[in-house]
């Protein structure tokens, strides 16, 4: 392919080897006490299973009887719960790495809507300072890395990540799957590894990813070490999700889309694909979805990655994604998130239009993007009613009868 095949670094040492060679919401009444992160393990989450739940089942492409649905940012700021909850403890950090927040904020949209999937609130950037970057988020900035790493002096600070500094997320993900049952699933997700960088290198958000950008160019050896970093500490991060209790994992190259195509089969691509065979190495059952904002350039190549999955944001048709990823791969979405704020008819026409042009098999129903601050928490329960009530025999069997009779 001509890109560049990482090489794992996973230590100071071996980086230095690597540069020389190249709420109101009721308090749930018990929680079980936090143990050991890794107390127990869900083994079951690595192998197939015919009482998987619906997500799980259409990931794979298995045959189900409806589009399973969940969207991302279904936890937040929309909800008038957690803006509740969220004046109580104003601090995000302390919101999503307190075992108890998470689990009580993770649990708001599956109690409200019952979603198909319930993803645990958290962060691309929780795990950063398990493996040696420090990070603090600001009212107004956001995320902000006080020593950004761009030079050989700044990997020193990296280490294997240490996970027993993330009990909070295993402890969440083990309660989480106590409390939804078996009927829907809990997935856990991380940040692909050239998304994470651009926070570590440009030292919090970025319009412009100047700073990474260059780096590609003149300092491409540090940012090569970074990336293998990286690699090896999401890889084992998702592993920790998978045995803690996730049935799926999600994996946000959020700003993947910000690269021109070339760069991102150089600098993107190949450190996803090497953690997709870790993963599938140790937990080759376990579904594993890719979501690009701005993927549109980038669907043929999102495929050969090893994922099961492929988000699609809300600019690509639904029905050329699928001809353009053919049947193999699942895909997931792509409702656009401001159809939340039209009228409730046309939500339901747009939710039929998308499950209709991604077929019966391998689609997880979901948004193009995250829920929109200030949407209507009528019109979520709405999505996920209609979801609930497709059902594909009737949808097609109506479809086919349309045809005949516009012929």
């Amino acid at each position: 392919m001509g890109f560049y095949s990482p090489t794992i670094v996973i230590c100071p040492s071996s980086f230095f080897t690597h540069l020389a060679s190249k709420s109101s919401f009721p308090t749930r009444p018990f929680f079980p006490p936090k143990t050991k992160c890794f107390s127990k393990k869900f083994h079951v989450a690595c192998s197939t299973s015919p009482s998987d739940p619906i997500l799980v089942k259409a990931a794979r492409g298995d045959p189900v009887n409806r589009p399973p649905a969940w969207m991302m940012r279904q936890a937040g700021r929309y909800m008038a719960v957690y803006r509740k909850l969220a004046e109580r403890y104003p601090s995000f950090r302390e919101r999503s790495e307190t075992t108890d927040l998470i689990v009580e904020i993770s649990l708001q949209p599956w109690e409200a809507f019952h979603p198909d999937g319930v993803i645990i609130f958290s962060d691309i950037l929780t795990p950063l300072p398990a493996f040696g970057v420090p990070f603090d988020i600001e009212e107004v900035r956001g995320p902000v890395i006080q020593s950004p790493i761009y030079s050989e002096e700044g990997l020193k600070s990296l280490h294997p990540i240490d996970l027993e500094k993330l009990h909070f997320v295993g402890e969440s993900l083990r309660i989480l799957r106590q409390e939804v049952g078996g009927n829907t699933a809990v997935l856990g997700f991380v940040g692909a590894p050239w998304t994470i960088a651009t926070y570590i290198v440009e030292g919090g958000t970025t319009r412009t990813y100047t700073t990474i950008k260059t780096m590609c160019h003149t300092a491409p050896h540090v940012l090569r070490a970074l990336l293998s970093h990286l690699t090896r500490a999401i890889s084992d991060y998702i592993v920790f999700q998978v045995e803690s209790g996730a049935h799926c994992i999600q994996i946000f190259d959020s700003w993947g889309g910000q690269l021109p195509p070339d760069m991102w089969e150089r600098w993107s691509r190949p450190y996803i694909e090497e953690i997709a065979s870790i993963v599938k190495n140790k937990c080759p059952q376990t579904p594993l979805v890719l979501y690009i904002n701005g993927n549109g350039g980038l669907l043929e190549r999102m495929k050969g990655t090893g994922v099961d999955v492929i988000g699609l944001d809300w600019t690509v048709d639904m029905e050329d994604g699928r001809k353009r990823l053919g049947k193999e791969v699942s895909v997931q979405g792509n409702v656009d998130p401001a159809c939340l704020f039209s009228p409730l008819p046309a939500l339901t026409e747009e939710i039929e239009r998308v499950v209709k042009c991604a077929g019966q098999r391998g689609h997880i129903l979901n948004l193009g993007h995250g829920v929109l601050v200030g949407t209507p928490e009528e019109a979520v329960a709405h999505f996920f009613e209609v979801a609930r009530s497709l059902k594909f025999d009737t949808l097609y069997q109506n479809q086919t009868v349309d045809s005949k009779l516009v012929v």
